[in-house]
């Protein structure tokens, strides 16, 4: 998870005896706890948000562009076309650039796009060209650095200066104070899941010597659905047959840090499950330099590996001919965000998936300026002709199974009108490797009691987790969602029609998960083993796959790709998936020390697409599942776009 990178924006200037005012300071601040001034010498790294021109203009060429019914689409626009139309003038990224340094501050760099001067200089300076002072708190777990009161430019600032600076981002960094780091830790801890007795593919076992549910025995969980087997489901096998790799595309990944052990993790999973082993140059990473980490301990550094190694073996399940480039970010905080941005300032590749989110889209926590660095990128991707994925996250609606409605919400930045927003489903896979049914991914569970004769607490048991869904408090409905979406969902907040997410959605249960291998240290040695794995992580990476698979068969990319998916609602392109009509559950096995059976068995219950939570999956689009999951259509039908 990302932590918030900033939380002011410019406002306008004040009378000319007044410094000119930016927001005020973080409104989480009165919820940390204070842990003391930073050293004056401390050089602290942050970044002036510089204004898109024309918003208005930019987002009608946005809906121009891919709208599959328009004469425009496509036609996505160059770096030069977007900066000359809608990024900070070359003048304004210059006076700046000069104010900065005036100020005593360095600037580092200008991105590509002139959106972001990135400056740097030490605690005393920062305070007095700001007029605040630098603190460092608790919150949330970590310790966390802000200013302590609003931020405001000096009175002499010029006028182009105010004009141009939106907003600072990076300087309340909202995560953890920097720590260079010269290595990252070891592989991490050793973990399996998908355990015997399990099932090689949905309803293969059934469990006919544990207690029955809703009147009858239920067939043990997947051991983890394989490559082939995901490829077949979902229409790629019929492609790759075809000669639709992805060949000719590039997915980017982003995350933070870098397994160790990637490459030959990668060789040993292709291997082992027949996937064509990376071509030379196929797979790479892009990573800080020395001394380049930050972060690691607050961050958990290595538990970072395993989501690259996901996220890589997904990609390339659905799109073995595609390049993937892996952008490990310096940490999980304003080091992630800015990797992303520069992923499509520099157009890396033409899908970024991102396996991460910043909690909930709540303007106190997240702040203004944060909000805007992020629908600036997203606008940027979206004319360029770059498909962003965001997962919409594993905690359903927020509200814990139903339990405390108040906390009902939608994740961030999946919420983002111009990124695609994938939820998650549970996946029926039958032994032909067949689709033969998907849900809503929504999971309670009951444990088997100690005597084994039933479970506890009665089926459906207790509320676990889901893909993410429900409807945004920070950025109204689009277009392409317009009498689409009920105004049950686009009304929720009582503000006006709002944007709601998912928009589509793939397997994410981890009951009915992918089988992925890396490199983990156990109690018996380091070394190479598989496990099985879920969550809106798989689902986002394994529709990236799929959208580099339908660009290289349409010969173009995608680019913005929520318009095509609300066109596919007609019933072609996508499976409308809707609730079981009767009560749908399965067994699955633990390890109860979760690394081997020395410690005994232990049994739960799921039940699947629960209606606990406020997510129901219906025919049309839905709050669970969006427009549903990609059918084996959906690439004849984006090719002829």
């Amino acid at each position: 998870m990302a932590l918030g990178m900033g939380a002011v924006t410019a406002g306008s200037a004040s009378a000319s005896s007044q410094r000119h005012k930016l927001q005020n300071r973080p409104a989480w601040l009165g919820t940390a706890q204070a842990k003391g001034a930073l050293p004056s010498g401390q050089r602290l790294s942050f970044s002036l948000l510089l204004t898109m021109r024309n918003q208005p203009g930019a987002d009608a060429q946005v809906r121009a562009l891919s709208d599959p019914s328009s004469a425009s689409y496509g036609k996505w626009l160059s770096l030069g076309q977007f900066n000359s139309a809608y990024g900070p003038t070359k003048a304004q990224t210059a006076s700046v650039s000069a104010w900065a340094r005036s100020q005593g501050l360095h600037v580092d760099s200008v991105a590509p796009s002139g959106m972001l001067v990135n400056v740097s200089g030490t605690t005393s300076t920062v305070e007095k060209v700001f007029a605040t002072s630098m603190r460092s708190y608790r919150f949330k777990g970590v310790t966390v650095r802000a200013n302590t009161t609003a931020l405001s430019l000096p009175t002499t600032t010029p006028a182009a200066v105010v004009s141009a600076v939106k907003g600072i981002v990076g300087l309340d960094t909202g995560a953890a104070i920097k720590k260079p780091a010269d290595t990252l830790p070891g592989p991490p801890p050793g973990a399996r899941y998908g355990v015997q007795p399990c099932s090689s593919y949905y309803g293969q076992k059934m469990a006919t010597n544990k207690p029955t549910a809703y009147g009858k025995h239920w067939p043990y969980a997947v051991c983890g659905y394989t490559p082939k087997q995901l490829q077949h489901a979902y229409g790629v096998t019929k492609q790759l047959q075809q000669g639709h790799t992805g060949k000719g595309q590039t997915v980017v990944i982003t995350d933070a840090y870098a397994a160790p052990t990637i490459a030959a993790d990668l060789r040993k999973y292709n291997a082992k499950y027949g996937l064509p082993q990376f071509k030379h140059g196929q797979f790479t990473q892009q990573t800080p330099g020395p001394d380049g980490y930050d972060l690691v301990n607050e961050c958990g550094g290595n538990g970072w590996y395993g989501e690259e190694t996901l996220d890589v073996e997904a990609v390339h399940t659905m799109a073995p001919g595609a390049k993937i480039v892996y952008a490990g970010a310096p940490d999980c905080a304003s080091g992630l965000d800015n990797t992303w941005a520069a992923a499509i300032d520099n157009h890396t590749g033409d899908v970024i998936t991102n396996s991460w989110s910043d909690g909930v889209d709540d303007l106190a926590d997240l702040g203004q300026s944060y909000i805007d660095f992020y629908q600036q990128y997203s606008t940027e991707a979206a004319l360029r002709g770059i498909t962003v994925n965001f997962s919409s996250g594993d905690a359903g609606d927020g509200t814990d199974g139903g339990a405390n409605l108040a906390a009902k919400t939608v994740g961030f930045p999946s919420d983002l009108p111009y990124v695609t927003g994938v939820g998650g489903t549970s996946l029926d896979i039958n032994r032909r490797s067949t689709w033969a049914g998907e849900w809503g991914w929504q999971n309670a569970y009951s444990a088997l009691s100690k005597n084994g004769k039933s479970w506890t607490p009665a089926p459906p048991g207790a509320y676990s987790s889901g893909g993410g869904g429900g409807t945004s408090q920070l950025f109204a409905q689009p277009w392409y969602q317009k009498g689409i979406v009920p105004s049950s969902v686009a009304d929720f907040g009582g503000t006006g029609p709002m944007r709601a997410v998912p928009d589509i959605s793939m397997v994410g249960d981890p009951n009915t998960g992918m089988i992925v291998g890396e490199t983990q240290a156990f109690p018996d040695g380091t070394y190479w083993d598989t496990y099985r794995i879920g969550g809106t992580s798989l689902s986002s990476p394994l529709l990236a796959g799929m959208v580099a698979v339908a660009s290289s068969r349409a010969h173009h990319a995608l680019g913005f790709v929520n318009p095509l998916y609300y066109s596919m609602l007609d019933g072609r392109g996508l499976h409308d998936l809707k609730a079981p009509t009767a009560p749908l559950s399965q067994v699955r096995t633990n390890y109860a020390n979760t690394l081997d059976r020395s410690g005994g068995l232990t049994f739960q219950l799921q039940r699947i697409d629960t209606q606990m939570s406020t997510l129901h999956d219906t025919r049309g689009w839905d709050d669970e599942t969006g427009v549903g999951s990609p059918a084996s259509a959906f690439f004849r039908i984006a090719a002829r776009r």
